[in-house]
């Protein structure tokens, strides 16, 4: 399977910068992945989708205000960190621009000495593997200095940091958004609840490999990082609850959806684990555990275009995109949604 098989045509002006007032006011594409029938929607008629014993996977990770701006020690020059994954108390793997100027033994400085960076060395990819020293507590010197880790094609500045977590954020530990969760509000999930329908929070702490792109023709090469993935009991026995009465498992989001194939056994079932995952879905993968999906709509030739073209299949999900440029819906983070069914 080649990578230019998940190609389509995206113009700029569709590329959401900034988020809707209202997280539920988003336009809702609905696909029929038996039939490829479309419908159009807003977000909040999510609820006419949705049936009593239905159960709704969410991913409640935090994202960490992951990157830091700061200047080599030596010369001043301008370098940029991005936490990626902590490996011991002080110790993280990250990305570094450029590169080329953190070598081992580079020291770097943050908020005029609030932070010193030392890169230790360098990994997988090309990742630096960095020792901070600080006064206090982490988190809070990171919540002072650090910023959102917006994705490069979101432009415009975040005005209020809280519109990048979903409204049931609760662990932190992600470099990005689980961005399908951006569109529901309290209230929309409470109605939801009221309706007979449970929902299973579980997490998955976002690292930038779900995102990295793919490098080489033939996909089934392509390898993803692993992400730190946790389900506790109370979700298991939602999850289990919903399949026993004869109600669907409907993740929300690419990384819901990941954790739970993760888990999965052969014949669904889902025990309550925790672990390291680097599942790579693509076309011709067999779902075990989940039925449907709420996701957004992602880059062309990327690992989540090739995740819902297996659930769908490639020629339904392509279509659909064609549909959503034709209507002019919005992509990516603080885009539309899709719900397929």
């Amino acid at each position: 399977m080649n990578l230019k098989d998940f190609y389509y045509d995206l113009p700029q002006e569709l590329i959401a910068q900034d988020p809707l007032e209202d997280r539920s006011a988003s336009r809702l594409l609905v696909l029929d992945k038996k039939t490829g029938e479309i419908n159009h929607q807003t977000f909040r008629d999510i609820l006419t989708y949705l049936k009593p014993n239905d159960c709704l996977v969410i991913n409640n990770t935090k994202v960490i205000p992951a990157r830091l701006l700061g200047n080599k020690e030596d010369t001043n020059a301008g370098i940029e960190v991005l936490l990626l994954k902590r490996r011991e108390k002080d110790i993280w793997e990250t990305l570094v621009k450029p590169g080329k100027k953190a070598k081992p033994g580079t020291r770097i400085v943050f908020g005029d000495g609030l932070l010193i960076a030392e890169v230790l060395e360098i990994v997988e990819d090309g990742n630096r593997l960095i020792k901070f020293t600080y006064q206090g507590v982490f988190e809070e010197v990171l919540d002072q200095l650090g910023q959102m880790p917006l994705p490069p094609y979101i432009t415009h500045p975040l005005i209020d940091k809280n519109r990048y977590q979903t409204v049931y954020a609760k662990y932190e530990g992600s470099a990005a958004a689980p961005t399908a969760g951006l569109h529901f509000t309290k209230g929309l999930l409470k109605e939801i609840e009221e309706r007979g329908i449970s929902i299973a929070s579980i997490t998955l702490h976002v690292g930038l490999g779900t995102f990295r792109p793919v490098k080489v023709e033939d996909i089934t090469q392509h390898h993803m990082h692993s992400e730190y993935y946790c389900i506790e009991e109370e979700a298991q026995k939602k999850i289990t609850t919903a399949r026993k009465n004869g109600g669907r498992v409907i993740c929300v989001g690419t990384t819901s959806c990941r954790t739970l194939e993760s888990a999965a056994k052969e014949d669904g079932s889902i025990q309550a684990c925790s672990g390291w995952t680097d599942i790579f879905i693509y076309p011709g993968y067999q779902f075990k555990a989940v039925d449907g999906l709420i996701t957004n709509f992602h880059l062309p030739e990327s690992t989540l275009l090739m995740l819902v073209s297996a659930l769908a299949g490639r020629e339904r999900i392509l279509a659909a995109y064609e549909e959503a440029v034709k209507e002019r819906y919005r992509f990516f983070s603080f885009g539309d949604a899709m719900l397929i069914l």
